[in-house]
């Protein structure tokens, strides 16, 4: 166990923090005004989307100096660092994935940057390296993003992707020698390799132009099968509409080959989904749904049947099974109708269903029988999330289940007797006894609930200052179940609050909870934040002075919305990648996808006016008496989903405005994008730099640096 010294008293006044003596200056073009349904919008900083410019690398660098010249002067920083590299240093595995009675599986060493896949032929077989990543650069920038078994066992296509970027290469590995074939794919996006016959499909986009492939709209997404032994320019276009450019375009098939199921998305929450039968010589696509304001997920189709998890006509979701020569809507059955708990995934294992359920945003798990009966609850740990590895032919059942203060931990559960015991455990250095996780329910502004987890130490003291890290995202149907992070535990050792919010805009209580958070609603997320944060200090967690408000993406914008609308209720604010340009946030890659939560500036001037009213960038208030949190921005140079444009203007606004002498930098990362595929190194600098920046902000320290105070 690494040791922390717990709070003293303050015996001497605290040092000054270090101040910021000045920010570049970055240019303004008053000139470029645009014309929103008559209202005149002034967008000075627009030359900074062009992210190759020789001005914008101008101003990045001179960004980078001020932020690590700020950085280097927070003592504990190196501290934090250690402290974090410490608790990551540990053995981590993902669940196995068994198939021919073979295992693949991940596993980091601890330091690793990449986990690295291995293989293993039986149980007691010895495991073998299948792949690793951290070959494959000098940095550990490439990552794996997937990849897929051959229907016949001989060959494994999988994908790479490099500095966090979200275009994939595939490659082909055969199994038996570990020797890659020449099949190399590129330009590859927003997809996986389904195999069929002596190949596979996979989407694509065409080649971008030199100098764009990271902010140009991505448009014409294409589904292409690809031949094993043949270059990429000799693929057969299987799929593509170009009467609907902004489409995404998916295959799957059955492992049996038998059917294929087509989606179409980008215009909802959902898809449309048509299946075929590969076995019939004549036979064409039919169209089981046309919607995608819903979701309609295959489970597989077993003796003939078809089972889907669908939200229509279920905004908490449902299975239904239908024959897959009738799969059209009006054949469905109920399986195993809506209930008062948003349904989260269904799948299949040893012949039978494993359900899983959101309850008050915690993970509840059952098993059904093929029937739909429901035979048992699978027992948890406690709050927490936990996912599955299992199929219908195979007996062996995996989960993985995480909680707050419970590193991932791998089960194998045996169905039949509904017994659960432990696979792999990790050992993490730190004491999860110390702590305990509470859940609270907040009202909201208009009177809703909103669900709230709390993480703190056990000896806590509700004395108003206690330094609260509150995160939230609020978005895209996505839910924040509890999980493990080691990032949080020197934060949590250190005497803070972990407090994670269940914002309107996720799916926590089914596609309602969605649709309340979203276009001319989204003033309810922040709405909802905002009472989240008052019920902190209001219950007396912590204070003004100690509460800090991060989240990344879409949680990036609910920061940069909140922070604006109630200044006055942080002492620091780490908006990540996030969207803070709302009037033109669809003109980027593949911002136009995320219309159907947003809506555009374009749309009409309702939507302009809801946008215009809380982009981040255009209502940050300036003025002697605005007094702003510690802010610092974060984004990569690689982001493709949400362009760094958005953050670059977002903290030349900042810096510009009068709002306080408290700092607003911007963290710029190189070689990465969005988050995903990052190297462990690159996550323990930016996890360091983010807590001790909050820490130093907040005045409290770290470790001895804090018992001083």
């Amino acid at each position: 166990m690494g040791s922390v010294i717990a709070l003293a008293a303050c015996t001497q006044a605290p040092e000054p923090r270090y101040q910021v003596a000045s920010y570049p200056e970055t240019q303004r073009d008053e000139t470029v005004v645009d014309d929103y349904f008559g209202t005149k919008v002034a967008d000075p900083y627009r030359w900074l989307e062009n992210d190759t410019s020789a001005e914008t690398n101008a101003w990045v660098e001179a960004q980078r100096a001020v932020t690590n010249d700020y950085l280097s002067h927070i003592p504990f920083r190196g501290a934090i660092k250690d402290r974090l590299t410490s608790l990551m240093n540990y053995e981590r595995y993902s669940m196995p994935h068994k198939r021919f009675g073979r295992y693949l599986y991940s596993k980091n060493d601890g330091l690793q940057n990449q986990s690295v896949l291995y293989l293993q032929n039986g149980p007691d077989a010895e495991p073998e390296v299948l792949l690793d990543p951290n070959k494959l650069s000098d940095d550990g920038t490439v990552s794996f993003g997937g990849g897929s078994q051959s229907n016949d066992g001989k060959y494994y296509a999988y994908l790479i992707q490099r500095s966090g970027s979200d275009w994939v290469e595939i490659y082909v590995m055969d199994i038996a020698t570990k020797q890659l074939l020449p099949d190399h794919i590129e330009w590859a996006k927003f997809t996986g390799a389904s195999w069929y016959k002596d190949g596979f499909f996979y989407a694509a986009y065409d080649k971008p132009v030199k100098g764009k492939e990271f902010s140009n709209v991505n448009e014409n997404h294409k589904i292409y099968y690809h031949k094993l032994g043949t270059s990429q320019d000799q693929d057969q276009l299987f799929y593509s509409n170009p009467a609907q450019p902004r489409y995404f375009h998916q295959v799957d098939l059955t492992e049996d080959e038998h059917y294929m199921f087509l989606f179409e998305s980008g215009q909802g929450a959902g898809s449309t989904l048509w299946i075929r039968d590969m076995q019939d010589p004549k036979g064409k696509f039919v169209q089981i749904a046309d919607n995608m304001d819903y979701y309609y997920s295959p489970i597989d189709v077993i003796n003939g049947n078809l089972y889907i998890f669908t939200n229509y006509d279920a905004p908490k979701g449902r299975v239904v099974c239908v024959p897959a020569k009738t799969p059209q809507m009006k054949n469905w059955k109920d399986l195993i109708p809506e209930s008062d708990n948003v349904m989260v995934s269904a799948q299949l294992a040893n012949g039978k269903m494993i359900v899983t359920y959101d309850k008050d945003a915690a993970n509840h798990a059952y098993v059904y029988s093929m029937d739909g009966k429901m035979l048992n609850e699978i027992t948890l740990p406690t709050y927490g999330e936990v996912g599955f590895s299992c199929r219908y032919d195979e007996p062996e059942v995996y989960y993985a289940f995480t909680s707050f203060v419970y590193p991932t931990t791998i089960f194998k559960y045996d169905i039949d007797q509904n017994q659960s015991t432990v696979f792999r455990a990790p050992a993490v250095d730190f004491n999860a006894a110390d702590f305990t996780t509470e859940q609270v329910f907040v009202t909201s502004k208009d009177g809703t609930k909103v669900p709230m987890f709390l993480t703190y130490k056990k000896s806590l003291q509700k004395d108003g200052k206690n330094p609260t890290f509150l995160y939230g995202y609020g978005g895209f149907n996505i839910t924040l179940n509890p999980g493990f992070s080691t990032s949080r535990i020197p934060f949590l050792e250190n005497g803070g609050i972990y407090a994670q919010m269940n914002l309107r805009g996720g799916n926590e209580y089914g596609e309602e909870w969605h649709i309340a958070g979203t276009k001319l609603q989204k003033q309810n997320v922040f709405d909802d934040c905002i009472a989240c944060a008052e019920y902190l200090i209001k219950e007396g967690y912590t204070s003004p002075d100690f509460l800090a408000l991060n989240g990344g993406s879409n949680g990036g914008l609910l920061v940069g919305a909140v922070v604006n609308q109630r200044p006055d209720l942080f002492r620091v604010a780490v908006p990540q990648v996030g969207v803070m340009d709302m009037l033109r946030y669809h003109l980027f890659t593949i911002g136009w996808n995320w219309a159907s939560d947003y809506g555009t500036s374009e749309d009409n001037e309702a939507m302009f006016k809801a946008l215009y009213a809380y982009s981040p960038l255009h209502t940050i208030q300036s003025g002697e008496n605005v007094h702003y949190p510690a802010i610092m921005v974060t984004t990569a140079d690689h982001d493709d989903r949400v362009v760094p444009a958005h953050s670059f203007k977002y903290a030349a606004t900042l810096q510009a405005a009068q709002t306080g002498s408290e700092p607003k930098i911007i963290r710029i990362d190189s070689k990465a994008g969005h988050g995903g595929g990052k190297p462990v190194a690159k996550v323990l600098e930016e996890q360091a730099d983010i807590y001790s920046f909050i820490l130093y902000n907040m005045g409290v320290g770290y470790g001895e640096e804090r018992s001083k105070k």
